[in-house]
């Protein structure tokens, strides 16, 4: 079954085509300045009654040399028949389109990413007729990204690096510097960004840390993600007989907003707590108790001074 994290892996590609020339600086590889790059169809289908698919297909127009083929794999574990098919792939693509043809394998593991990088040799060991060699995106070599500025520059390289480092211990810092860069960013843009990462988070942790990040402001995005998030809180706020009242303001929108985070990161709140917050009506110092409330681990840390 086909994971959200491994569509992520590679659609982010098909959402943004010219992505892979910030990759391929990092692989090492050198294809000059894309003049355009379209997204191909992934059906690698023979007449025969087998179908095989590449994950995502791109054919990339270059200003300085021929066009090239890229065929992008996203690989959640080691699996021993993965490079017979991925030379299938190659040779197929090769002999149809007959151009350039590179391989890359976007990876969220380091020891996948390590394995899917050996190359693979094919033919007896005296004499290999072919040796695969894929590109490999992967924790090993996606850089952690913690400078806004940097990830305003380029925000799907960001996205991609979240989605490979999900399981970093520090992706919490990943995921509010992608936050905080979206923020001033057209719609367009964040939207499917801001998706993007969920999926690739999958049932982590850091998916409901990430949903915690995007609900600080229930006016941030426009998007699937945060419309579940506002439906969320206002399934809470009529289970407890409020929620007609706090959707009037933008104050009680926040106020919802904070006790909604607080219960889904499992934050005790007492009937005082609860009553300081939809009591409150200044909606600045209810911003500052959310943004406290995506990384706090005691109501304390959120009413601070």
């Amino acid at each position: 079954m086909v994971s959200s994290p491994h569509e992520a892996m590679h659609r982010i590609f098909q959402e943004y085509p010219d992505l892979f020339c910030s990759v391929s600086e990092l692989l090492g590889v050198t294809i000059g300045p894309s003049a355009s790059t379209k997204v191909m169809p992934t059906d690698l289908t023979e007449r025969q009654p087998l179908e095989r698919r590449v994950d995502t297909l791109l054919r990339i127009e270059t200003e300085n040399g021929p066009p090239l083929l890229l065929a992008i794999e996203a690989q959640g574990k080691k699996d021993p028949d993965k490079p017979t098919t991925w030379a299938y792939y190659y040779a197929y693509l090769l002999n149809k389109y007959r151009m350039q043809t590179l391989l890359m394998v976007v990876c969220q593991n380091r020891a996948t990413a390590e394995w899917a990088a050996l190359p693979t040799h094919f033919g007896s060991p005296e004499h290999p007729v072919l040796t695969l060699r894929p590109l490999v995106v992967g924790p090993h070599n996606m850089p952690v990204i913690t400078e806004v500025a940097r990830a305003r520059k380029d925000p799907a390289f960001t996205t991609l690096a979240l989605i490979t480092h999900a399981d970093n211990p520090d992706v919490g810092a990943i995921m509010k510097t992608l936050s905080t860069s979206l923020q001033d960013a057209p719609e367009s843009i964040a939207h499917p960004l801001v998706e993007l990462a969920a999926q690739g988070l999958g049932n982590r942790p850091a998916a409901q840390q990430w949903r915690n990040l995007v609900a600080v402001d229930l006016s941030f995005y426009k998007s699937p993600l945060s419309e579940e998030i506002r439906d969320e809180g206002r399934a809470e706020g009529r289970a407890e007989g409020k929620a007609e009242g706090k959707a009037e303001g933008k104050a009680e929108g926040k106020a919802e907003g904070l006790l909604l985070i607080l219960e889904a990161r499992g934050i005790a709140v007492t009937n005082e707590t609860r009553e300081r917050i939809t009591s409150c009506n200044d909606p600045q110092l209810l911003r500052t108790w959310l943004l406290r409330a995506a990384t706090a681990t005691s109501v304390r840390e959120i009413f601070q001074s």
